[in-house]
Formats: C-alpha cells, structure tokens, sequence
C-alpha cells in the first residue's frame, strides 16, 4: 500500500481531533458525523497494523494465571517388577452377604404375602359354610362331621398354588419384559436382581407340586370331584402368566380371577367337608369372587402403561378410564347386592349383614377409584380393596357362625346333663 492511502485513511481521525466544538456539533446532523467518523476510523486492513499495534497480554498475566494451575508430574508407564494393588474405597461384596434370615424375609415378600387374602377368604367361606350347615341340622352333634384336619391340609394346599403362582408370574413377567419399570409392583424378585430367573421358577414349580399333592391326598379322602376342583385351580395357577399364550394377556384374567377367587375355591372346601355340592353355597361364592375380580381390575389398571409397551393385552388398557372405573364399581356393587339379596328376604340368615360394616372401607375405596388416575393413587386403592375383602368375608362368615349357632344355644344345658 503506497504512503498516500494511508495517509488518505488517517485523515478523518485527524479532521476529528483538530475540529472545534462549535464547528462541527451544532446539531443533530453534528453528532451523526461525528460518530460514523469515529467508527469508520476503527476499521483498517491487516497491511496497515504494525506488529507493535496487536493487543497482546502482559507476560506478568501470563505468569500469574500458570501459577494457579494444578502441577502436572510424568511418570514413566513402563512396567515394573511389582505391581500394588491400591486399598479398595468400598467394601468387598463378601461384606455384604446376606444371613438365612434375611434371605427367608426377601422370599417371602417376593412372593407377595398379601394377596393370600384372595385365596384364604374364599376357602375360609366355603368351610364355614358346611360347618354351619352341619350346626343347623344336627345342632351341636353335627360338629363330628366338620373335619378341621381337612381344613388346615385344604387351606395349605391353595396357599401353596397361590405362592407358586406368584413366582412363576414373576418368571414369565421377567422374559416377556412385564413390570420390568413398573416400581409399584409386589414381587420383582428377578427384576431387582435379588435372585436368579431359574430359581424363582424352580421354587414356584415346587410350590405348586406341593400343593398338588396335598389336594390329591385331600381328594383320595374325599372324592373325585375334589380332584377335578384342582386340576383346574393348577392349570389356571400356571397357565394364568405361563406361556406366550398366558390367559391374563388374553383378556380372561377376569374371568379366571373370579372363577378361581370365587365358586372354585368356596365350592371346593365345602366339598371337602360335605362331599357333596349346594346350590347356596354357589350363591355365598360370588361375593368373593366379585372382590377379587375388582381387586385384580384395579392392579390391571394400575399396570396399564406397562402391560401396554410388553404387548400385554388387559380389559384395562382396552377399556378406556371411564369405563374401567364403571366396571370396578359395578364388581363392588354385584358383591352387596348379592349380600343384600341373602340376608334380606324373610327366614333368611339377617346377621350376615353384619359384613355392611364395611362401608366405611368402602367409600375409601369408591372415593380413591374415582378421584385418582394415577398410578400410585391406584396402588393405594389395591391395599384398600384387600382389607376390604378380608374383612367383608370374616364377618359374613362371623354372620353365618352366629345364625347357626345362636338357635342350639338352648340346647347346650342339656347336652350337659349326665
């Protein structure tokens, strides 16, 4: 660049700094040209700054910023003829093992001790129901005929199918990725990585052969409609979650629910102690049949967006949350109605009512379904509908013992007497 451009390029900076106040800036106008003179005599080419023009940082800064910077050492990554292992910050997993207790207490949550209710309630029925019945036709020499051996082997064989049912739902839950998110669910034994997936089908296979050989024990006692009572109380068991084709991703957990919860089971142990079957006795059964098909809607609403992503196919993820929460109401008004159509009528057993104590537990669980459509609000609704069946049976069954027992009363003073 030839020495008269740059001195052209300085000039305006020069013109600003000999320009008088009162020349220049007298207006508006002034002050427009003032600063585009300012601006344009910032801008130059790379050819007319001088090394000595860059803007630099001082050596002192320099220094002072390496100063705080951390010291690097170098070390030689050769190896060497010993090699320490550093001290571990954690402790070693052989601190971690666990006792026999514990493992006990972890197996037995996992195979969800709570949902027993749905099995025992439903037996405890249909043996109190025989019992009463031998009351009300012999009085109190009936009570040879009630064989509470029966009853204890009868209700440990369908805990034993209940238990193992659990876990091998757990198995199946596991290989076809049910649950696998689901932080509400009981269980997870295989999901939280507490045990291996062969184990849990292993103790869930033995659990259900347990329970399998008592009721066949049972059945040679009793007769052979017992033991077509739990071929299909074991199918279901097992068929329930087995399988690709499992029944509850068919949408028949309802049903099944209810056909094993309700007249399976009631209809069962009455059988056990009569050997014979009583078309009441099918009546009292869909009480509980009722609340454990609610109970296990519930869970199936709860599990919705779950069972939806696994491919599991449920009446709740197919019903939209209205008409679920229809459907779980007219499954808790089917088991009053049918209560009220048993004590109500005249001759009938009126002290059965004494389940309407209930209601209180009820409207819980009535106010929770319709206020909530959350998951964890639906998790509480569950633990409600569980003590709601426990309790409605026990005192529908306190009920049915005091109307049998409260007539033979008179009774007792003479069977006294020598």
């Amino acid at each position: 660049m030839s020495q008269q451009e740059l001195t052209n390029k300085e000039q305006p900076a020069k013109e600003l700094e000999h320009t008088e106040p009162g020349d220049t800036i007298s207006n508006g106008k002034g002050k427009q040209r003032q600063n585009d003179i300012k601006a344009s005599s910032q801008i130059v080419t790379a050819e007319s700054v001088q090394a000595e023009e860059v803007p630099t940082i001082p050596l002192g800064s320099l220094q002072t910023l390496s100063t705080l910077q951390p010291e690097v050492s170098v070390h030689s990554v050769a190896a060497g003829e010993a090699v320490s292992t550093p001290t571990p910050l954690v402790a070693q997993p052989a601190e971690y093992r666990r006792s026999a207790s514990e493992w006990l207490r972890i197996w037995w949550e996992g195979m969800r001790p709570r949902y027993l209710v749905l099995s025992a309630m439903p037996f405890l029925l249909g043996s109190v129901l025989a019992l009463a019945q031998v009351l009300n036709v012999r009085g109190l020499l009936g009570l040879g005929q009630w064989h509470p051996q029966r009853f204890l082997v009868g209700l440990l064989a369908v805990l034993l199918l209940q238990l193992g049912a659990n876990l091998i739902n757990d198995y199946y839950d596991y290989l076809r990725g049910i649950d696998t998110s689901n932080t509400l669910g009981p269980g997870k034994l295989i999901q939280q990585g507490l045990i291996k997936p062969t184990r849990v089908l292993t103790l869930g296979m033995v659990l259900l052969a347990g329970g399998s050989l008592l009721g066949l024990l049972l059945a040679l006692a009793s007769g052979w409609p017992l033991l077509l009572f739990g071929l299909l109380g074991l199918l279901a068991a097992y068929f329930y979650s087995a399988t690709r084709r499992a029944l509850s991703s068919l949408m028949l957990g309802l049903p099944v629910a209810f056909c094993i919860y309700g007249p399976l089971i009631t209809l069962g142990a009455y059988y056990l102690q009569r050997s014979q079957l009583d078309g009441q006795v099918w009546l009292y059964s869909l009480m509980p049949g009722l609340l454990a098909t609610a109970f296990v809607h519930v869970n199936d609403m709860r599990d919705v967006e779950d069972d939806a992503q696994a491919g599991k196919r449920t009446l709740a993820n197919t019903l939209g949350l209205g008409l679920n929460r229809i459907l779980f109401l007219l499954l808790l008004g089917g088991a009053y109605l049918v209560l009220l159509l048993i004590g109500l009528p005249h001759n009938a057993p009126h002290l059965v009512l004494i389940a309407l104590w209930t209601l209180p537990t009820l409207v819980v669980v009535v106010s929770g379904i319709v206020r909530t459509d959350l998951a964890s609000g639906l998790h509480l609704v569950m633990r409600e509908m569980l003590k709601l069946e426990a309790w409605f049976i026990a005192l529908l069954a306190v009920g049915l013992l005091l109307s049998a027992i409260l007539p033979i009363l008179p009774q007792v003073p003479s069977l006294a007497l020598p």
